[in-house]
């Protein structure tokens, strides 16, 4: 029996290289500071989708919320196998959080067919953990969070092994269901060199229409220097020119090419709000209610310490020195 499987996936900041800039004083993160990665728990949610497409059949399709840069994310998720691929990005969106963020997902998510969800455990980003569930929530299905194992997947039950903290739950539950992986749950397979050849100019709307925009520009820069004309000529020219083409025109390329890109399987899905019908009193700044009060960067500092003997016998003085002064017991 084939299974659909949905991924929700996220770009998110490459937090091992954070600087004192990192933060925003609003106490937003300041992405520009940090180079942008495939958040890794999600990783591990495609592996797991991508490895029950393979067993029994399927699509498994990634989704992803934010600005178009984050298209690049989708490419990814298409060079490891996913099947397609959908942006939403709307500047509506902005500042959501994690109860916004799960509502606009779950908007998308009812209009594709799914049989089970599958969402990294948590972003590196925010390490709340709360829009999988919550995303659960809000589409009316059930969860199983901390995934280890896919244990059996028959018929419409599924049984899954579930991190406990202190040992582990094995679940077993009726189809539709969101899961949230570990990244205990499996390595992640790198980018398929065939697929990279495949997806390497796949695209979605707004992508194209910035390289569309972007090309035009050049060309008018390169008209003008090619007439041979002063510095402060050259300026205007370029001034005039860009008012030769009209939005209408640049909307005629876009729709060219996004109709080349279809034809050849290449072109990404582009959503907003308003066609996943999300209600925007739910969405953005006005749907959030998380506020940040404070940051406070907090420096622990050891007010002494002592070398260990990297042996048995060093460890095995430090334990009983921890012991004698009640360290442990």
């Amino acid at each position: 029996m084939p299974y659909n499987c949905i991924v929700p996936i996220k770009q998110v900041p490459d937090t091992k290289r954070v600087t004192s800039n990192a933060m925003k004083e609003d106490g937003t993160v300041n992405r520009a500071e940090l180079p942008l990665i495939f958040n890794p728990e999600d990783l591990s949610a495609l592996e797991l989708a991508i490895q029950i497409k393979e067993q029994f059949g399927g699509k498994v399709t990634a989704i992803t919320m934010g600005l178009p840069s984050a298209s690049a994310i989708l490419r990814e998720a298409l060079y490891r196998g996913a099947d397609q691929a959908v942006l939403i990005t709307d500047r509506r969106a902005a500042a959501s959080d994690t109860l916004a963020t799960s509502y606009i997902i779950s908007c998308a998510v009812r209009k594709l067919d799914y049989d089970i969800v599958l969402c990294g455990r948590q972003a590196i980003d925010g390490d709340t953990a709360q829009v999988g569930p919550q995303l659960a929530e809000k589409l009316g299905i059930t969860q199983i969070t901390y995934i280890e194992q896919l244990i059996s997947l028959e018929g419409k039950t599924i049984t899954a092994r579930r991190n406990i903290g202190n040992g582990w739950q094995e679940v077993r539950t009726e189809l539709p269901v969101l899961l949230t992986v570990t990244g205990d749950a499996n390595e992640p397979r790198v980018a398929a060199a065939k697929r990279m050849m495949r997806y390497k100019n796949a695209r979605t709307p707004i992508e194209i229409e910035q390289e569309i925009r972007s090309q035009e520009t050049e060309d008018r820069r390169q008209k003008a220097e090619d007439g041979g004309q002063r510095a402060e000529d050259r300026a205007a020219t370029v001034r005039e020119r860009k008012a030769e083409i009209s939005e209408m025109e640049i909307k005629k390329l876009v729709e060219h090419k996004c109709s080349e890109l279809e034809k050849k399987g290449l072109l990404m899905k582009q959503w907003d709000l308003d066609f996943i019908d999300a209600d925007l009193n739910w969405c953005g700044r006005d749907g959030s209610p998380t506020k940040v009060h404070r940051i406070q960067s907090v420096v622990l500092a050891a007010k002494e310490s002592k070398n260990v003997e990297p042996s048995a016998r060093g460890i095995s003085d430090m334990v009983h020195e921890l012991i004698e002064d009640k360290t442990i017991s």
